[in-house]
């Protein structure tokens, strides 16, 4: 069993259909959105309409939340994300807004090597961060509470695998926005056979020089456009 988990697509179509294109080479059982269709990107009802046609499971980000859902205004949210999440919330359709608030905040498959669990921020709360560097036995703790040999995790925009114990901890990284200083879309392949899963992290090319002008074109903040064509931040 195969199991493709992407996060963070953040309204990025053209990485997005590049990553549709990567499966379609590398067959897996199963594709899980661990979060954050929207935020950042352009392109935020075409990406929200892609994962509904596909049918992929998905389940609600940070970023999904806050456009989605009234949480009330903060003065203190002034950034870039916030520019583009009000931005977002203008555009989005009724049936797209409809999509986001009805996306549970995580889930669980049972796979031949035992239980995966999977939530964009942490297994209360989508915009609270699981600190994957966190000590140890504050992991191994998490995992028992969960019961899961696999904990799947977004948010960081960053690959990333631990494994300690009988459980292997993944932030697949970033589909439209990675932060790993390398341009392209990120993609986590978990192979749940035999005695331990075994993950690989895949960097997609894609056209992001397309991506960076539609933030241009759309008037959104410039520096996603620059994360966009290097990978990084600043």
């Amino acid at each position: 069993m195969r199991v493709a988990f992407i996060s963070d697509i953040h309204g990025n179509i053209h990485a997005l259909t590049a990553v549709k294109r990567f499966l379609s080479e590398n067959i897996v059982n199963q594709v899980i959105v661990v979060g954050d269709l929207v935020g950042y990107g352009a392109s935020p009802g075409p990406v929200i309409d892609f994962v509904r046609r596909e049918g992929w499971v998905t389940g609600l980000g940070s970023s999904d939340m806050r456009v989605a859902i009234d949480l009330g205004d903060r003065a203190d949210r002034k950034g870039v994300a916030d520019q583009v999440l009000t931005w977002t919330k203008k555009i989005l359709t009724p049936e797209q807004l409809d999509f986001l608030r009805r996306l549970p905040p995580g889930g669980r498959i049972t796979t031949p090597i035992g239980r995966v669990r999977f939530f964009h921020g942490s297994p209360y709360a989508p915009d609270q961060r699981l600190d994957l560097m966190a000590p140890e036995r504050e992991l191994e703790e998490l995992a028992d509470s969960l019961g899961a040999r696999v904990i799947v995790v977004g948010g960081s925009h960053v690959p990333f695998v631990r494994v300690l114990g009988d459980t292997t901890f993944v932030d697949p990284g970033s589909v439209g926005l990675t932060l790993n200083h390398e341009p392209g879309a990120d993609v986590a392949i978990v192979d749940c056979v035999g005695r331990k899963p075994k993950v690989s992290l895949h960097k997609v090319t894609y056209d992001f020089a397309s991506s960076a002008f539609d933030i241009m074109a759309w008037n959104l903040p410039p520096v996603i456009a620059d994360v966009i064509r290097t990978g990084r931040m600043g």
